[in-house]
């Protein structure tokens, strides 16, 4: 975001707009580093690439932001597809992604374990995609009312990220092809 959309946004004026944007670049200076040279390595070569060779072509002219974003919009779209295909091989019901998020169903009696291997799978694919770094999730389940846990009621959960927690890393990453 630039200082005139983050003035419209936050609602302050122009010169707090810029300060709070020098202090997340100051602050966060690996990220902006990195973010940098995103834009750099696009411009120059004309495409970014996701793990998995999802490729953006034509980036010469593209606008910076688009490009920053692209890289952590692309690789959260791996991490849920990758989750979809880990869940479902593990025998879980997926009914749908949304989002950031895995809708997944099973029996009422089951759901508990259900939304555990739905966030051991969500865990796994963020480990693949991210070189070893570990995204956490958050379930919520949602029971069909007045069932009890032995009727043919189901249950839904859902998992999802919570970026608002730092990733942990492993002590020995691996490159997403050596797994």
């Amino acid at each position: 975001m630039e200082v005139f959309g983050l003035t419209l946004k936050l609602d302050v004026p122009t010169i707090v707009a810029r300060d709070l944007l020098r202090a997340h670049h100051e602050t966060f200076r690996r990220f902006w580093h990195w973010s940098d040279a995103v834009v750099d390595h696009a411009k120059l070569t004309g495409e970014l690439h996701t793990v998995f060779g999802w490729t953006l072509r034509g980036c010469c002219g593209a606008n910076p932001r688009m490009l920053r974003n692209f890289l952590m919009q692309a690789h959260g779209a791996e991490m849920l597809r990758l989750a979809c295909c880990l869940a479902t091989e593990a025998g879980i019901e997926v009914c749908a992604p949304i989002h950031d998020a895995l809708l997944v169903a099973a029996p009422i009696d089951a759901i508990e374990a259900a939304v555990a291997a739905t966030r051991a799978a969500m865990a796994e694919a963020s480990r693949i995609v991210l070189d070893g770094f570990e995204v956490r999730t958050e379930a919520k389940i949602t029971r069909t009312p007045g069932a009890s846990p032995t009727s043919a009621a189901r249950g839904c959960g859902t998992s999802s990220p919570n970026w608002s927690r730092r990733p942990r890393r492993r002590t020995s990453p691996r490159k997403w092809h050596e797994r």
